[in-house]
């Protein structure tokens, strides 16, 4: 079984804001706004959806202010950054992760993937590479009720 790595130890609110204060970053109210929609929702949201939820709330962020917030922490590794076709997607990292893409709804679902020991040492043995963490998009189309992961 591969060993579970926190990526930067940002696995809760407490923890990111904590990183953020350990990277000499302000922790800005737009900040700490940003950081609680993405661990209250747990959603994958673009900048404009950010944006327009948080202001719906009441907390007034200009559009600027999401951005480079939302830049600095995903560069920062603080919250998740996805590329996708039709722009980036950002939330919260809880713990290592990979994702099902509904190809129907557009929706991402974070799931827990164990690979087996033995195709990680393949894949090791075939690159050169030591296998410290990984991820895996699965791409599909929605077909019945959803079970829960």
């Amino acid at each position: 079984m591969q060993e579970e790595i926190q990526p930067n130890g940002v696995d809760s609110l407490e923890s990111a804001l904590k990183r953020c204060k350990d990277l000499g970053m302000r922790v800005s109210s737009q900040r700490q706004y940003i950081l609680e929609l993405l661990w209250q929702t747990k959603e994958h949201l673009s900048a404009r959806e950010i944006y327009n939820r948080l202001n719906q709330q009441g907390k007034e962020v200009g559009h600027t202010s999401v951005y480079q917030n939302l830049e600095a922490l995903s560069y920062n590794g603080i919250v998740e950054c996805l590329e996708r076709s039709q722009g980036r997607l950002y939330g919260n990292i809880s713990t290592p992760h990979s994702h099902v893409n509904c190809l129907d709804t557009k929706e991402i679902i974070d799931v827990q993937v164990d690979l087996p020991d033995e195709i990680i040492e393949q894949i090791e043995s075939c690159t050169g590479i030591k296998i410290t963490d990984y991820t895996i998009n699965f791409y599909g189309h929605r077909k019945g009720k959803l079970k829960k992961i």
